[in-house]
């Protein structure tokens, strides 16, 4: 397999870093300014993968209600919530393997919090490419940041191995005609199911 291989791109939430609890405090100081009640687990479930705007309107609505939660988020520094998140062990061993042999890259549905986030872990250098939902027309589902990794690459679907936790991120995979390896959720169809991302570096090496 690693010989067809040029790009590794990786989900950020749930892939790259544990971040539900990150998620949760989050979004439950804006329910809370707003006096409402803390999240459910199946709204964690939908705001973990859907992009914030989703995320907002699905919590919202479209009404005042809205408007007031995006006021309120744009006065809020989200530094204090990047210690609630958890960085998998295994990622920057694998980035640093990874590069030169190929390129990485980040296909997220996070809007404006991913750079701060990367340069807070210190990744900025250690990926190609960053490719957030604000930077293309569609988030996922929509194929739309996996074709603009293939297009600044200039690569075929099967050069790339994509590797998330999410049915946004398998929709979005098999769309895009790439390969995908499913981080620690069995329930996705996937021609690779990961426990650990240190199993990345076996798989490219044919093991």
């Amino acid at each position: 397999m690693g010989d067809a291989v040029s790009v590794v791109a990786f989900d950020c939430d749930g892939v790259m870093f544990d971040t539900a609890e990150s998620n949760r405090v989050f979004y439950n100081h804006i329910l809370a300014h707003l006096r409402r009640s803390p999240l459910s687990d199946a709204q964690l479930a939908y705001v973990h993968m859907h992009t914030v705007d989703e995320a907002f309107r699905y919590l919202f609505g479209e009404g005042e209600e809205l408007h007031e939660a995006y006021a309120f988020r744009s006065r809020i520094d989200y530094q204090p919530f990047l210690q609630h998140m958890d960085m998998e062990p295994d990622l920057v061993p694998l980035l640093d393997w990874l590069r030169p042999r190929f390129k990485t890259a980040v296909a997220t549905n996070r809007t404006d919090t991913m750079d701060r986030v990367l340069r807070h872990y210190d990744l900025t250098a250690r990926f190609d490419l960053v490719v957030t939902a604000r930077d293309v027309p569609r988030p996922k589902p929509y194929p739309d940041g996996l074709n603009r990794i293939l297009a600044v690459f200039g690569l075929a679907p099967d050069e790339m191995l994509y590797i998330g936790d999410s049915s946004l991120d398998a929709e979005a995979a098999a769309s895009a005609g790439v390969r995908f390896a499913a981080y620690r959720n069995t329930a996705l169809a996937a021609a690779h199911h990961l426990t650990r991302l240190g199993q990345v570096r076996a798989l490219l090496q044919g093991r």
